[in-house]
C-alpha cells in the first residue's frame, strides 16, 4: 500500500517540475537595458580627468561632459 503512496508523490512531484520547467521565461529586451550603478566610493574613486571621453556629468572630475569629453566649462549655446 505505501508503494501506491510514494508512487502518487512521486508522480505529482514530476508533474509540478514538468509545469515548472514549461514556463516560459520573459526575453530581456536590449532596449530596456539599465545603466550599472556605482556606489559612491567607486563615483569617486573612477572620475576621469579633464579630456576624457565620457557619457555623463558624473563620469568626470569637473562633473560636466560636454560634446563627450570631460570639460572645464559650460559650452556656450
Amino acid at each position: 500500500m505505501w508503494h501506491l503512496k510514494l508512487f502518487a508523490v512521486l508522480m505529482i512531484c514530476l508533474l509540478l517540475l514538468g509545469q515548472i520547467d514549461g514556463s516560459p521565461v520573459p526575453a530581456l529586451s536590449s532596449s530596456k537595458k539599465r545603466p550599472r550603478r556605482m556606489t559612491p566610493f567607486w563615483r569617486g574613486v573612477s572620475l576621469r580627468p579633464i579630456g576624457a571621453s565620457c557619457r555623463d556629468d558624473y563620469e568626470c572630475v569637473s562633473r560636466l561632459c560636454r560634446k563627450r569629453r570631460c570639460s572645464l566649462t559650460v559650452a556656450q549655446e
